[in-house]
């Protein structure tokens, strides 16, 4: 994928960046695998916002993404590589041997018309889904499983790809692109290749409306707010925020504060996550 600019006719147009879509061969979605998206607003069953600045936006169907890959020793044919709403990857259209469609993330490289399978025999290249004990070490692998048959949990989104390290005992050591070191189950399947679309992360929206297409409301920030609203409210003129640090609305520390709480699975993590540079 390539990203297009645009002539500056307006301010909103200065600065802005889209999509090309050179890839996509299909411009509507298959109607045997498609669902109503609802809508919450952000709201939680009581009524009360859960999830803060949700709201509007464009019309979305949700299309039902096969992550498992439990059709083993099946191959399927690509028949159409589509754009969908509601990820910033591209999904292909597997049209299988027995008759069934299904979609799946479509990865770097995958094109209309390739053959790929499931299974501890598939061959190593892009689309294929083996076990991890079946793959080589160095391999670049997404759609990965944290649980053997509960389908891909990781590394879904575009331009992301993990990378096998090493196999000891019935764990792999698998780097993820966030710099983790992580244990898996050797039994855990993963999908070959990178995820398409890599040109995401440099598309610029350019205007507020874009965002608001996304369905995302604005944010106030807190140095704007009264005191009785935001910790960060209040004085006259700006302020800076102030010892021990930033905080939420709650007052809870945020911007470095650690909010992990599941000691159950820290035996997994081998090196955490790298720091991000701000």
């Amino acid at each position: 994928m390539a990203v297009k600019t645009y002539k500056p006719t307006s301010p909103g147009r200065r600065g802005m960046t889209g999509a090309t879509f050179e890839e996509i061969t299909k411009a509507t979605p298959e109607r045997s695998l498609i669902v109503p998206a609802g809508r919450s607003g952000g709201r939680d069953t009581h009524g009360r916002i859960s999830v803060r600045h949700r709201g509007g936006g464009n019309r979305r169907h949700i299309r039902v993404v096969d992550y498992k890959r439990d059709k083993r020793g099946i191959p399927a044919r690509v028949s159409a590589i589509e754009y969908d709403p509601n990820r910033s990857a591209r999904l292909a259209l597997l049209h299988y041997a027995d008759g069934e469609k299904r979609y799946s993330v479509a990865p770097l490289g995958l094109q209309v018309g390739d053959t790929i399978a499931a299974g501890p025999e598939a061959e190593i290249r892009p689309g294929n889904s083996l076990p991890l004990a079946n793959i080589p070490l160095g391999t670049l692998v997404h759609n990965l499983e944290l649980q053997a048959g509960r389908g891909g949990q990781l590394v879904r989104s575009a331009g992301t790809s993990a990378q096998l390290l090493g196999k000891e005992g019935a764990y792999a050591a698998i780097r993820l692109s966030s710099g983790e070191v992580r244990r898996v189950l050797q039994t855990c399947y993963a999908t070959i290749g990178e995820v398409g679309n890599a040109d995401h992360s440099n598309v610029k929206l350019g205007k507020a409306g874009r965002k608001r297409h996304l369905g995302i409301r604005p944010t106030v920030r807190g140095t704007a707010m009264s005191p009785r609203d935001h910790p960060h409210g209040g004085g006259e003129g700006r302020q800076p925020t102030g010892l021990p640090g930033p905080k939420s609305p709650w007052g809870k520390p945020t911007r470095g504060y650690r909010t992990r709480r599941n000691k159950k699975t820290d035996k997994y993590i081998i090196r955490r996550r790298a720091k991000r540079r701000r």
